[in-house]
């Protein structure tokens, strides 16, 4: 498995921030290595460490002889390295138009590795005439420390968000300041977003004014947290009411919305790219096409303890059953 992204390795899923993709990459390595299969790992670590059984390299160390199968995460560069490799995966992340450019669409037609998509929304997004092998989707895991939480009494109104502040973060502090907490006066809006999780990646200059908006709202019931790393955020969807969220054309798969409805959190979107496959609308939350169907249906969840209890439950019986471990079946379905 290769990746050119930021600095990481499986350490940091359990001590860091880490983004959607990155979070996916080293789950699915773990996840490879629990069923058994020897996993070799190269990517922009600092140094070669082995972790749950996943071996960590630089990529200037170079690659293994041979694999079974070679995941190239993302990167056209990647689709130039293991050429010996007896079958390759190309995994991407972000909606597939960007495959269009000339440097993706001549590696993908020398190459033809198979293309692996999150969703049937992704997978729409690259088109027909687009070059490669096979297409197949398979979904996002979720995090296995998330897929635990018993059931419980309605909290008190605390909503979370916890995606990329750039995603929408200013469009929901619009609805809070002017419908939400004037309807429930005591509710909180606790914020978990920051540069932290996307190393250099991050567009600091644009998230700072948005972060600062949400700070400057806290006689609103606002609170700035920041970015949190898994085991914490756990902790913290175990005192959540509700996950209040747009979404976004970006959006491939949401970790956000799975791990909130895996803890048994009830959601609030609008129907944009992805977010109707992760969230059922009107019994694990709701998928909304309005501002005001979006306000509506945040204070229903945090004023109607009977409803919270029905969605609640439900999220917890259907909404963590596709796990880490089923997405590597699936991958290891791929070798030859």
């Amino acid at each position: 498995m290769t990746d050119g992204g930021i600095r990481f390795d499986g350490r940091t899923l359990e001590t860091q921030p880490l983004g959607g993709a990155e979070t996916a990459f080293a789950e699915l390595a773990q996840a490879l290595a629990a069923r058994g299969h020897q996993v070799e790992v190269r990517n922009n670590c600092d140094e070669p460490v082995t972790h749950r059984g996943v071996h960590w390299a630089p990529l200037s160390q170079g690659l293994p002889a041979a694999p079974d199968l070679y995941i190239a995460n993302r990167g056209w560069q990647l689709l130039d390295l293991a050429a010996d490799a007896k079958r390759c995966v190309f995994w991407i992340h972000n909606p597939a138009q960007y495959l269009l450019k000339l440097r993706f669409q001549r590696r993908l037609a020398r190459r033809k590795p198979v293309i692996v998509f999150s969703g049937a929304s992704h997978a729409s997004t690259y088109p027909a005439l687009g070059r490669g092998g096979e297409r197949v989707i398979i979904p996002y895991g979720i995090t296995d420390s998330f897929c635990h939480a018993a059931p419980r009494e309605p909290p008190p109104p605390r909503a979370v968000f916890t995606s990329n502040p750039l995603r929408s973060l200013d469009w929901l502090l619009d609805i809070w300041q002017a419908r939400i907490r004037p309807a429930v006066p005591q509710a909180e809006l606790h914020v978990f977003a920051g540069a932290a999780v996307y190393g250099a990646a991050a567009k600091t200059d644009r998230m700072a004014p948005v972060l600062e908006r949400a700070a400057a709202l806290a006689d609103f019931g606002v609170v700035l947290r920041g970015p949190v790393p898994k085991p914490q955020l756990v902790e913290e969807l175990a005192l959540a009411r509700v996950f209040l969220y747009r979404g976004d054309e970006g959006e491939t798969f949401c970790n956000a919305a799975a791990e909130s409805q895996a803890m048994g959190v009830p959601g609030v979107v609008e129907d944009i790219a992805c977010m109707s496959e992760r969230i059922r609308n009107d019994k694990t939350g709701y998928v909304v096409s309005s501002r005001d169907a979006f306000a509506d249906a945040a204070v229903a969840l945090m004023v109607d303890d009977g409803l919270w209890r029905a969605q609640h439950r439900a999220c917890l019986a259907t909404q963590r059953v596709w796990g880490w471990a089923e997405a590597a079946r699936e991958f290891a379905r791929l070798a030859p």
